[in-house]
């Protein structure tokens, strides 16, 4: 398969199966806390990635490991448990919305930290995207008045985090094999989980006399294997092969999947977001429309 064709087939399994995430933690969220959702889906996600690709951390560098575990934390510890925060007080559609602030903190900081450059087209790209992303979070808003939206100051942290990530891989980590850093990042955080999950009563009668624990650990488990760990390669292997403002714009796509499924859900939806949707897939289109060839 050709490059170009490689890439947006990786961004759209990716938009499917990260935009199918957010309806798994809030469903998760009914049998657990946020804290065993967090630790629990690193650990599991550890595990996943341990028994396929630890084999392949021999290559890797003293000076790569730095970046492997930097990258550990930011793009996977903290906003496991950030989002989890968020989903306890915000409908999972909006938090997707949310999520969509990542390709803009990605073009800021691979400019101001990286002295990555990007092109005028990828600028305008992002600011169309970021334009459908707020009217979606006011349609969110007002159809969900009830909501604290205190709470996403997580999910805009954690697009901070996930900007300086994408940079990272791209910059520091780009001769790593895409598995061979997923698998890198969890060894760096799985005793920090562990760790985490000790403490946050777990192993209680409480929590396994929960009738909903049951649901949860099955999608947890679902959650850990394609949301976590098997998109974790896959965004490695996009962050190679395309430029970070392309990667990350799959937190573009990702909200039209969160938004199908929340209306499955029952939470609210309006043609207003709809509209704004549409104007989040132009912004997508136009920071990725190849550059005419000089004839």
């Amino acid at each position: 398969m050709k490059g170009n064709n490689a890439k947006w087939m990786y961004l759209f399994i990716l938009s499917i199966i990260w935009g199918s995430s957010f309806i798994l933690i809030k469903k998760i969220l009914i049998g657990l806390t946020v804290f065993q959702l967090g630790s629990l889906r690193t650990i599991i996600t550890g595990l996943f990635l341990f028994a396929v690709g630890y084999n392949k951390l021999k290559n890797i560098s003293n000076k790569e490991w730095k970046w492997l575990i930097i990258s550990g934390f930011l793009g996977s510890f903290f906003p496991a448990f950030m989002f989890a925060i968020a989903g306890n007080e915000i409908d999972s559609s909006v938090i997707s919305i949310l999520n969509s602030l990542t390709p803009l903190n990605t073009v800021l900081l691979g400019f101001a930290i990286f002295r990555i450059t990007s092109t005028k087209r990828q600028v305008l790209g992002v600011i169309i995207g970021f334009v459908g992303t707020a009217l979606l979070i006011l349609k969110g808003a007002e159809l969900n008045p009830n909501q604290n939206y205190m709470f996403a100051g997580f999910v805009i942290l954690s697009t901070v985090m996930y900007g300086l990530n994408v940079n990272i891989i791209k910059h520091h980590l780009q001769n790593v094999k895409p598995l061979s850093i997923a698998t890198g990042n969890y060894v760096a955080i799985f005793i920090p989980a562990v760790i985490v999950l000790l403490f946050s009563d777990f192993f209680s009668e409480a929590t396994f006399q929960n009738p909903a624990f049951k649901m949860s650990i099955i999608y947890l488990v679902i959650l850990s294997f394609f949301g976590t760990a098997l998109s974790k390669v896959l965004f490695n292997k996009l962050v190679h092969m395309a430029t970070p403002v392309f990667a990350s714009s799959v937190t573009y796509m990702m909200p039209i999947v969160s938004l199908m499924w929340g209306i499955l859900d029952g939470e609210g939806f309006s043609m207003y977001q709809g509209f704004a949707s549409v104007i989040i897939l132009i912004g997508v289109y136009l920071s990725h429309k190849p550059k005419p060839k000089m004839v």
